[in-house]
């Protein structure tokens, strides 16, 4: 079984989300599960106006609707970027050549962005947040060259368009896909308890599945 999670890393959501992430692989890994990670852009028109407009969202998401004991960061804003962001998504994303498939990186410039309000919509900026969090194992030259490469940008494009396909618009969004072709689709959810449940029951029925198979011979032609 697998689970893919499509995120933006300057989402507020994503970042709510987190710990239930954490949790399902906490889990689950060492009952087979497999958990990938993938970029999912924003549109321009998805990121606040203004300052103002963000911090309203955030008291929404974080006071109201997570009760969350601190406050996320506007101080990432950036008026001139008109919505576009793609800097901390792109160097999330050529980390993976370079060994950092984990979350370590994309974790580290989310925190830099929505805890401590860094402009990692700067592509030096982001560079920066990803070699430190890699603990210099990564040379930043290399890392930047890689972030703007043709290469990872279509791997990004490729990413979104795949999370496009689903019919589906929010972030973030979980994929579960079972070995006997099932598939749940989540988008906007940031609460475990619905995964843990389809979870479960795609696990069960995996494992049904097999048990008949080892006592019965295959389907009549």
């Amino acid at each position: 079984m697998k689970v893919t999670y499509y995120l933006e890393v300057l989402s507020s959501w994503c970042t709510w989300v987190e710990p239930t992430w954490a949790e399902l692989k906490t889990r689950y890994a060492a009952r087979g599960v497999s958990f990938e990670w993938k970029i999912a852009l924003m549109s321009p028109g998805d990121f606040p106006a203004s300052r103002a407009q963000c911090d309203w969202f955030y008291q929404r998401s974080g006071g109201t609707v997570m009760h969350s004991p601190f406050k996320l960061n506007s101080g990432w804003f950036e008026a001139e970027r008109k919505g576009v962001y793609h800097a901390p998504n792109l160097v999330a994303e050529a980390a993976k050549d370079f060994g950092f498939s984990g979350d370590e990186i994309r974790l580290a410039l989310a925190h830099a962005a929505v805890r401590e309000g860094q402009k990692v919509g700067d592509l030096a900026t982001a560079v920066a947040v990803a070699d430190k969090a890699g603990g210099k194992k990564i040379s930043a030259k290399k890392l930047r060259a890689r972030a703007e490469s043709a290469a990872v940008l279509a791997r990004v494009e490729s990413s979104t368009a795949e999370f496009l396909a689903h019919q589906i618009s929010q972030r973030p969004a979980f994929v579960l896909t079972s070995a006997i072709g099932d598939k749940a689709v989540f988008s906007g959810l940031v609460r475990i308890e619905p995964l843990v449940a389809t979870i479960e029951a795609m696990l069960a029925d995996t494992a049904a599945y097999a048990a008949h198979a080892a006592h019965y011979s295959k389907p009549p032609t």
